[in-house]
């Protein structure tokens, strides 16, 4: 309150306001006209604890085109993620970006993590071609081979190799993974 001198308790700043940072009981001693002094009811100030912001990636955070991967954020409530605006602990995320989730606690205090970057891979083409007529007599064969990848499934077969050779009849397909480990599997 208005007076002709201050002194705080504790710091002995003598201007009538003071910025405080720490916790503390604070009082103040004022001096009036005449050299009269009081002394205040103390305050207490309490520093509250900011909650701690991660980000915990529930796979790969390389996922591939029409994947997802879960994100979790650390304890907290709300919650608030950006890109996006969800407001949950733990979000499915299948676009690329750079992911932050502010956390706030009971307090009232909050924190933002830092970015988990989503990158999202494309899905190769699965195709075959036929080297030769897909009909042919007994004893016969045709070679078959698809498109490109990092490595390649066969049905039936279980063969691993781009490039086969069909001695029986069948329904032939192959399921073809890029170097990003994204598949696709031919008709």
């Amino acid at each position: 309150s208005s007076a002709n001198s201050y002194l705080w308790f504790p710091g002995g700043q003598t201007s009538q306001s003071i910025t405080v940072n720490s916790a503390n009981s604070y009082t103040v001693r004022v001096t009036g006209t005449g050299g009269c002094t009081a002394m205040s009811a103390p305050v207490a100030v309490t520093v509250n604890s900011s909650p701690t912001a991660t980000i915990t990636a529930g796979g790969a955070t390389t996922i591939c085109n029409g994947g997802s991967v879960s994100l979790s954020a650390s304890s907290g409530s709300p919650y608030l993620w950006t890109p996006g605006g969800q407001t949950t602990q733990a979000i499915n995320v299948s676009n690329a970006g750079a992911y932050t989730v502010r956390v706030t606690n009971a307090s009232g205090c909050s924190a933002t993590s830092s970015a988990t970057n989503i990158t999202v891979s494309s899905n190769p083409t699965a195709n075959i071609t036929a080297g030769g007529p897909t009909s042919f007599c007994a004893g016969g064969n045709v070679s078959l081979s698809a498109s490109s990848g990092a490595s390649y499934l066969w049905t039936p077969g279980g063969q691993t190799t781009q490039t086969i050779s069909a001695t029986t009849a069948g329904a032939y397909s192959v399921r073809v993974t890029n170097a990003a480990g994204c598949s696709a599997t031919s008709s």
